[in-house]
């Protein structure tokens, strides 16, 4: 064996032994991220005004009536709960997707203008039309769509640019935020308390009818999404590298954007906008999990998470109950401050 064998050899087995480490490190934290969620939705079912124990809340998911747990938990927590878990997996798996396309962690439904789509089209609903539950829902996943569809159409003149999409995107919220607050000043004190319920992001008066929509959303979005995550993390190489490893970069880029609004719609029809979950899931996932991992799935887990998190947050640590997005708001904003500050200093990838 020559010298250059050996080194070429050595070379690759330190290749191989990188992608390992890599691999495992990334189903160490999937796994953890996974313990945690399944230890909050625990905490969630059993801790309350009544406390339950863990063989009571099995005993009613399983279908038997408990005393007194059959409603608390299977009527008011479980509801709450499975809710909190769809909305975090659907707002961190549209966020991750719009970072990664667009190869910028800035580039976030709730950053970019796709959440106040959503919420300016609930408001009108609700204020302006005197509309109420499903039709408020069917109007704020129109709202996201719709405004997603402008800012795509308006940033790809000459050609698709993600940092044109961002500042077009963030331009847009900013007009759309504006029309909230004008109707917000022109309604009733009636119809204002309404609004700012929804608005704010809450889990609060969660039941199945929530639910089912959600569910059947993720139920046909979510397969397709996972099956595509390798195209996905091609776009990441640029679109010229992409394009010559047999990506189709415009076919595979507007079916995620399609089906990452989608499922960004319906969560936010069903929860409000849950401030920053969407922006925050997919760096802290980058983090934990390291370079070159597949992103989609620790997302998931971290947006549920912060749902979850902050929505025991809100019910249980201070003496007042706050609803989710204002807890995820407070998070948010700090994070907010120090990753333009990152991004600034060290260029837009995740």
């Amino acid at each position: 064996m020559t010298i250059l064998d050996a080194s070429t050899r050595t070379s690759a087995d330190a290749i191989a032994a990188g992608r390992r480490a890599r691999h495992r490190r990334h189903a160490t934290a999937t796994i953890v991220l996974g313990v945690l969620l399944l230890a909050l939705t625990a905490v969630a079912l059993m801790v309350g005004n009544t406390f339950y124990t863990p063989g009571e809340v099995i005993r009613v998911i399983l279908g038997e009536t408990v005393p007194g747990a059959s409603f608390t938990v299977g009527e008011l927590r479980l509801p709450r709960t499975v809710l909190a878990i769809l909305a975090g997996f659907a707002f961190g798996i549209a966020g991750v997707s719009f970072q990664t396309l667009l190869r910028n962690p800035l580039a976030s439904p709730d950053i970019i203008g796709i959440t106040q789509g959503a919420s300016a089209a609930a408001v009108v609903a609700i204020i302006t039309l005197g509309l109420s539950g499903p039709a408020v829902s069917v109007f704020a996943v129109g709202g996201a769509l719709v405004t997603a569809l402008a800012i795509y159409l308006l940033s790809n003149k000459g050609g698709f640019a993600g940092i044109r999409l961002i500042l077009i995107g963030i331009g847009v919220g900013a007009m759309l935020q504006s029309v909230i607050s004008y109707v917000l000043s022109r309604a009733a004190q009636w119809d204002i308390q309404t609004a700012m319920r929804w608005i704010s992001g809450s889990l609060n008066n969660a039941s199945w009818d929530d639910i089912v929509p959600l569910a059947l959303a993720s139920a046909v979005i979510l397969p397709f999404l996972f099956a595509q995550a390798k195209s996905l993390g091609m776009l990441q190489l640029g679109d010229d590298s992409a394009t010559g490893l047999g990506i189709r970069v415009t076919t595979t880029r507007v079916l995620f954007i399609i089906g990452a609004v989608a499922l960004l719609a319906v969560a936010t029809a069903a929860t409000g906008p849950i401030a920053f979950v969407a922006f925050m899931a997919g760096p802290i996932a980058a983090r934990i999990t390291g370079p070159g991992a597949n992103l989609l799935l620790p997302s998931a887990f971290v947006g549920a998470v912060l749902v979850l998190g902050g929505d025991l947050i809100g019910q249980f640590v201070f003496e007042a109950r706050y609803p989710v997005g204002v807890i995820t708001g407070v998070l948010g904003a700090p994070y907010l401050i120090y990753l333009l500050i990152r991004t600034n200093r060290s260029g837009g990838s995740l």
